[in-house]
């Protein structure tokens, strides 16, 4: 019924609208960490951590704040997530239902705990109450020693997989502390003493906000977590599926054309007419574009799948079992004659190419994801829109020009905190879950002038103006009004293929663009001149900075962004860097003159803000 009333793009769409909607997200108050349930702030806290708790549902849980132990209220832990978390309330003695009369952080343990401690070496007799860190140093309550170090020992480990039992996050270190992402081993200042630094990051679908996270965890030295891996590589084999439906799809409409096209041929021919069962049946020989009634149930059962959205409800079991035929149909005539008239396919996406160049590989079981496949993988979200990571930049050369900079910004540890634009409710409401952020990254796509969004009315808009929209709320929410914006425009790189076919005045506003254009492009004097697609750049920027400044009376700084360039986003982050610095030193500036002089502290504000 749907594929009658609906496109397939306008069913793509529900799709993807149906499982980022509000309505269809974790609620907050179905949450109950030790005894109390929880806000939308302290949901986002929990969930967007660097060990959060796997598959989060609705239910009861409890939660050991100094070990980082998590589990369901009345059972045993399942699972060690990130320490010192503010959610929920204080541990109660009986979280975990335990009857040992050993107690461990204020909660009473159960029996296969207690069976832990006994194998582990741990004196346990009488009614003891023990502090459990984080890195897992046991000692007894009121006591100065440690009397064990649970997960230090590789046998230990074993024992609690043995009885199912939790041992910390693979990339946390031995002495518990998640592992200093992008930090020097020999860097003598300690993680605690430095400064955080957050950065938000924010911006339309497809706007690279993704492609940009994922390649600072890789610049950076941050590994993806098990789940974060797993996740990535069932999306990208996902996709692969969509992909080739969607070839399979064309190869249907290129085989029918074709058999138009040769009956109407032998039609024209002279000559006394063949049986028409004869022609059919020379013509399907001749079809290059004709596949094995094998193949042939696969492209219907696959493209039976897609209509219905059922692509996400049959991995991975469906790489097991079609991995071979995948391999069957790549190199099919049939397919690689439709692969070759990809251009003519207006729903397969540009990055479909590099996926498909490797369909094989992709398709097998033991698939394992490069770092470029993790950056060209599209659709990568977090369960809750909201993914966050520590980073620090890496210590200068001693022949950097920068280094009296990198050496300030070397006690400095930063989080990028990536929201979903669906996550943050109509008209921005919810932002203020992230007053306390340092400096907002807003992302948009230099190529969103040639896209449109429909919605369920048929009304199409341009994608430059929703941006243009979404913006807006962002710099002109009250949680934003004291903070910096970076403005990203990414994918200049596409925008240099595209400006000659697609001019900037396809969207409303910039009408007004009207570049100056040499009429000798290739003489010597036009040399220095810029290119169409560098005034486009600087024209779009312009616009945003003079929108900005309207709201804010404020300055907007911009940077160009290639997301999928290693170095262009540590430009851009590094950029962050100068920004909150350069703010940093101003306001010093600013007390000082305080000090002596409060008409110049104002003087000072007004000519910053211009």
């Amino acid at each position: 019924m749907l594929k009658r009333l609906l496109s397939k793009w306008q069913m793509d769409e529900v799709m993807e609208l149906e499982k980022s909607c509000q309505a269809n997200q974790l609620p907050p108050h179905l949450v109950s960490v030790n005894g109390k349930r929880l806000s939308l702030r302290e949901l986002v806290d929990l969930q967007s951590c660097a060990y959060p708790p796997k598959k989060l549902r609705p239910g009861k849980y409890w939660y050991d704040k100094v070990s980082g132990l998590w589990g369901k209220e009345g059972h045993k832990p399942c699972q060690i997530i990130s320490p010192q978390l503010a959610v929920g309330d204080t541990i109660k003695k009986d979280a975990s239902k335990g009857n040992t009369n050993i107690v461990i952080n204020n909660r009473e343990i159960t029996q296969v705990e207690l069976y832990m401690l006994k194998l582990a070496g741990i004196n346990c007799e009488g009614d003891v109450c023990f502090w459990l860190s984080a890195d897992g140093s046991c000692q007894e309550e009121g006591m100065n020693n440690v009397v064990g170090k649970i997960w230090d020992k590789t046998t230990h480990k074993l024992l609690c997989h043995a009885l199912r039992l939790p041992i910390p996050p693979a990339s946390a270190n031995s002495s518990g502390e998640e592992v200093r992402n992008g930090l020097d081993a020999g860097d003598p200042c300690s993680t605690a003493s430095k400064k955080l630094n957050k950065l938000l990051l924010a911006g339309c679908d497809q706007s690279g906000t993704s492609t940009l996270f994922k390649q600072a965890k890789i610049v950076y030295r941050v590994p993806f977590s098990e789940e974060e891996h797993q996740n990535i590589t069932y999306t990208i084999q996902r996709n692969l599926y969509r992909y080739i439906a969607i070839l399979l799809e064309g190869r249907e409409r290129f085989e029918e054309e074709y058999r138009v096209e040769m009956r109407k041929k032998r039609l024209d021919e002279p000559g006394p007419s063949a049986l028409p069962d004869l022609i059919e049946e020379e013509i399907e020989e001749e079809n290059v574009y004709s596949i094995s009634p094998r193949l042939k149930n696969f492209s219907e059962w696959l493209l039976q799948a897609m209509m219905l959205g059922n692509l996400e409800v049959i991995f991975p079991a469906a790489t097991r079992e079609y991995s071979a035929v995948v391999e069957e149909l790549w190199k099919h005539k049939a397919f690689q004659a439709t692969y070759q008239r990809r251009n003519e396919l207006e729903m397969l996406p540009r990055v479909a190419n590099y996926f498909l160049d490797h369909a094989v590989e992709i398709s097998k079981v033991d698939y394992n994801p490069s770092d470029m496949d993790k950056l060209y993988a599209e659709g990568i979200t977090s369960s809750n829109g909201v993914a966050s990571m520590d980073f620090s930049f890496p210590n200068p050369t001693q022949d950097s020009y920068m280094e009296a900079v990198d050496q300030y910004s070397s006690s400095m540890r930063y989080q990028l905190i990536r929201v979903h634009a669906s996550c943050v409710g109509k008209n921005c409401k919810w932002l203020d879950m992230f007053e306390d952020v340092d400096l907002v990254i807003f992302c948009v796509s230099l190529t969103e002038y040639t896209e449109y969004l429909e919605d369920y009315n048929g009304v199409c808009t341009n994608k430059m103006m929703e941006s243009k929209k979404l913006f807006e709320n962002f710099v002109s929410h009250p949680a934003f009004s004291q903070k910096h914006c970076l403005l990203l425009l990414n994918k200049f790189d596409i925008l240099e293929e595209i400006i000659e076919e697609c001019p900037l005045s396809e969207c409303e506003w910039f009408q007004d663009f009207n570049p100056v254009i040499s009429r000798h492009p290739n003489s010597k004097t036009s040399n220095n001149n810029p290119s169409l697609a560098q005034r486009a750049y600087h024209y779009i920027a312009v616009k945003f900075k003079r929108l900005y400044n309207t709201i804010t009376e404020r300055k907007l700084f911009v940077s160009q962004l290639t997301a999928l360039e290693a170095d262009s986003v540590d430009g851009a982050l590094k950029y962050t860097r100068e920004i909150l610095k350069w703010d940093e030193e101003r306001r010093k500036v600013m007390r000082d003159w305080t000090t002596e002089s409060p008409e110049a502290s104002t003087t000072l504000e007004a000519s910053t803000t211009t």
